[in-house]
């Protein structure tokens, strides 16, 4: 599987955030304004699952590594959407070259 393109977007490409509940929604919106005029939007379901995951990898004494793959739930807590972004069994070592690969063909 190899990407198309990839974008990777430091704390200098961006000109400014906005966070909040549009009107008529009930979740959470990220909206990233990049300095080359890109916006990128995000739902609070993608930043919380992301969120999840960092501060797990970050607060664990043994994680280093996860991947969160979209995933459709039949069963499910009340509220929860039925797409998921969920952890995978993957092993870190695994998931760690990967991110190497990519980083190192990128940067």
């Amino acid at each position: 599987m190899s990407p198309r393109s990839i974008l990777s977007i430091r704390n200098c490409d961006v000109e400014r955030v906005l966070i909040g509940r549009p009107t008529s929604h009930k979740h959470l919106r990220v909206i990233l304004f990049l300095k080359d005029g890109n916006i990128i939007i995000l739902h609070e379901a993608t930043i919380a699952n992301i969120v999840r995951a960092f501060v797990t990898i970050k607060t664990h004494p043994i994680i280093e590594a996860i991947e969160l793959r979209g995933t459709y739930l039949r069963q499910r807590k009340a509220g929860y959407a039925e797409y998921q972004l969920l952890e995978t069994n993957r092993s870190y070592k695994d998931i760690s070259e990967e991110i190497d690969n990519i980083i190192t063909g990128h940067e």
